[in-house]
């Protein structure tokens, strides 16, 4: 019997190096919950957080420093969450690229992109001293700056709606 080949979930002849916003989201092998946890506000509130663990805390040193790893690359936004994170990241080489620019189309794939993604993974597995993360990640090649707005607030309600979001696995088990 063969095994089920694995679905590549990269978008075949897209140059994942063009200048574009790219809507990230990796995700912990088994949906353990090790990256912290969502409890009640801070402020007056009551509005849900995530309060990191030693995993969470890494995974956040490895992220701010992303922009100062890799030339024309900024992280516009991102959210740890207990058992995932999504990022935004924005790949600008030619100084003219804004998020209400369309992603644009090449036919020479490349892969700026999986590298970052690919060292994040490599170097809090490193510090973890064990491998965290599933095998791949989602990507979404952000359009517009409309699915680029919403995108941005997914994120930042991200910690508020936890209990609704589809990577929630808590009573499940």
């Amino acid at each position: 019997m063969n095994p089920p080949k694995r679905k590549h979930p990269r978008l075949k002849q897209y140059d994942y190096s063009s200048d574009g916003a790219y809507f990230i989201t990796v995700c912990v092998k088994d949906k353990r919950e090790m990256l912290g946890e969502i409890t009640v506000g801070r402020d007056d509130l009551g509005t849900p957080y995530l309060e990191l663990s030693e995993y969470g805390v890494i995974v956040r040193k490895y992220i701010d420093r992303i922009e100062s790893h890799y030339k024309d690359v900024s992280l516009d936004k991102y959210v740890v969450m207990p058992n995932h994170i999504h990022l935004i990241i924005i790949i600008n080489k030619s100084g003219l690229f804004s998020p209400a620019d369309s992603a644009p189309e090449s036919s020479r794939p490349t892969a700026l992109i999986p590298t970052i993604i690919a060292a994040l993974k490599k170097l809090t597995n490193r510090e973890f001293g064990f491998d965290m993360w599933q095998t791949s990640y989602y990507d979404r090649i952000i359009r517009n700056e409309k699915e680029y707005l919403k995108i941005w607030q997914y994120i930042d309600d991200n910690p508020a709606r936890w209990v609704e979001d589809e990577y929630y696995s808590q009573g499940t088990d």
